[in-house]
């Protein structure tokens, strides 16, 4: 799979307005909450909450931020109890979406992503029906013109860290690995003074769906759109190809 649309993407994030940087800042809160909750707030001892932290940083939360998100899910451990629900369903022409939220309420959370996707033409399939057609991965994200790394430097870094594949792009560098050696692998990076424009853990398409009419491309940017206006919803996967 090719990190180029991706990363594409995320520069185009990185640019975005006050309302997007909001919904991120709310995403990492919540992230940060669970790991917390999980493992305690010492990031050294609770890998989850690494992942998370390096994360935030990668998407330009500022440092006092996330150290407000800790302090704040430490001294409220029994506050506030999010629930991982994740939906599946068909957005235009049979493309597949994967919704991953994290909710306090589940009749209000279940009731937003099935608007978001009646109102795009699709539908909430049932748990299964889309995931076997996704991989799921540790994916990172290096910005070409942040790494004074050379390419074939950096491939061994990763892959003697346990990474599972490398690739060039045009603009960036995509380094996949399994679930379990994402942190690892990150943070080898991280200790080699690599900056990462995304690092998380991600599902990736096995294959992808081009949307050729005008029609279905809106439907589909109304589901999407629909559901990154959700503060339930922490990540959104799909197989369009965009």
């Amino acid at each position: 799979m090719s990190g180029h649309s991706k990363f594409a993407n995320i520069k185009h994030k990185k640019e975005k307005n006050d309302a997007a940087k909001g919904k991120m800042f709310t995403i990492i809160g919540k992230e940060i909450a669970v790991a917390v909750k999980e493992g305690g707030p010492n990031p050294d001892n609770n890998s989850k909450l690494r992942d998370v932290i390096a994360k935030a940083k990668a998407n330009n939360v500022p440092n006092d931020t996330i150290e407000r998100g800790i302090k704040k899910a430490a001294g409220s451990m029994d506050a506030v109890n999010y629930v991982p629900i994740t939906y599946e369903g068909y957005g235009p022409n049979g493309t597949a979406i994967i919704v991953d939220t994290l909710t306090d309420n589940k009749n209000r959370t279940a009731s937003n992503v099935r608007n978001a996707f009646t109102k795009g033409g699709g539908n909430v399939g049932t748990t299964g029906c889309v995931s076997f057609m996704f991989d799921r991965k540790g994916q990172i994200l290096i910005d070409k013109e942040d790494c004074t790394v050379e390419a074939d430097d950096l491939m061994m870094q990763a892959l003697d860290a346990g990474a599972e594949d490398f690739s060039e792009e045009e603009d960036s560098f995509e380094i996949i690995t399994t679930p379990e050696d994402f942190s690892t692998v990150r943070e080898a990076l991280e200790a080699a003074g690599i900056s990462m424009a995304s690092a998380e853990i991600t599902m990736i398409p096995q294959t992808w769906v081009d949307l050729t009419s005008e029609e279905d491309v809106k439907k589909m940017n109304r589901i999407l759109d629909l559901l990154d206006e959700d503060d339930d919803v922490q990540a959104v996967y799909h197989n369009w190809n965009e």
